[in-house]
């Protein structure tokens, strides 16, 4: 018996440190099996993701909108605002709408604006035409910009000057900002206006004006002086106007040498004194019921920061009146 018994144990403690040694075994195991388990997604730290910003209107404006968003993403990395070109695509869709002309229609209803900038529009010439030799010396006065750019039945053809310089009238195809801004300051309707009609945007009719050397057309300022020389850009003159409306254009009219000489005129000249140049505004929208957090602080940056290189790029300050910035503050914070 004693021998039964002894066996009997010595199976017993065999047995218990097997099972003891088998259960360290797989604690060992459930220990690096965790390791390799996936961690749950929810508790792996996620990167937020960038917020996006979608910009768009009329092109003259993209230089100095990319220098906007350049100079905010600097102090604001991670918001990424980009310009789309505008397409057939609905407005509505984009965050941030840049206009060259008053708002108008059921869009202009939706939509809060701020104006922050100023253009002119001014007649220019090729460079190299003897129509640009003779006029940028004479200049134009009313008459004679109506004469030359739109199809007018009433006028008198005996009261019309003869010019001999040959000449082609361009304009753009499109009914766009400047075209609109230029044909309505001078009182005519878009279709009123002469001239061979150039697809795609202001800086398309700038490269056809270029190549021909009897053109003649219309600008916004931005695009006919080059930025970093403030010189008209290469193969382009601007025509002096009769700025006062007195029919004549002096000397003291001919102040188009380079482009910080031109706004300062325009700055320094009290709006109703200005005669024969279109001068607009170029305002910025978001809509009023979806407009994000992110559009609205860019939007209150540009208020505050946007005006200190409006000069570099051909554009004049917004008038007082239009600035109105307090409006745009009460309706940021109702938003948020």
């Amino acid at each position: 018996m004693k021998t039964v018994h002894q066996s009997l144990l010595i199976l017993i403690f065999a047995s218990g440190s097997f099972l003891a040694t088998s259960q360290n075994t797989i604690s060992a195991t459930d220990k690096e099996s965790v390791h390799e388990l996936p961690v749950e997604e929810d508790h792996v730290p996620k990167k937020q993701s960038q917020k996006i910003v979608l910009v768009t209107g009329v092109r003259f404006t993209y230089p100095l909108v990319q220098k906007w968003i350049d100079d905010y993403n600097r102090e604001f990395p991670d918001v990424q605002i980009v310009i789309e070109s505008r397409g057939s695509a609905d407005p509505a869709k984009y965050d941030l709408l840049v206009e060259a002309y008053d708002p108008e229609g059921d869009l202009a209803k939706d939509r809060e604006y701020v104006y922050v900038a100023r253009y002119a529009v001014l007649p220019v010439a090729n460079s190299n035409s003897a129509f640009s030799k003779k006029y940028s010396a004479k200049g134009l006065d009313k008459d004679l910009i109506t004469q030359l750019y739109f199809n007018n039945i009433y006028s008198d053809k005996e009261d019309e000057e003869e010019v001999k310089a040959p000449y082609t009238i361009y304009t753009r195809l499109q009914k766009a900002g400047s075209p609109i801004v230029f044909t309505k300051y001078f009182g005519h309707d878009y279709k009123d206006i002469k001239g061979t009609a150039i697809a795609g945007s202001d800086e398309h009719l700038l490269k056809a004006i270029i190549r021909d050397s009897t053109a003649v057309s219309y600008l916004p300022l931005t695009l006919i002086y080059d930025h970093a020389s403030g010189n008209p850009v290469a193969g382009l003159s601007v025509l002096p106007v009769d700025l006062n409306g007195n029919g004549k254009v002096s000397e003291d009219e001919k102040f188009y040498g380079d482009l910080p000489g031109v706004i300062q005129r325009l700055e320094q000249t009290t709006p109703r004194d200005i005669n024969n140049i279109p001068l607009q505004h170029i305002n910025l929208s978001v809509s009023k019921t979806s407009a994000s957090q992110e559009v609205i602080a860019f939007l209150r940056w540009i208020i505050r920061n946007g005006q200190d290189h409006l000069h570099d790029f051909g554009y004049l300050k917004p008038e007082p009146a239009r600035f109105d910035s307090v409006r745009f503050e009460k309706f940021a914070s109702k938003r948020f």
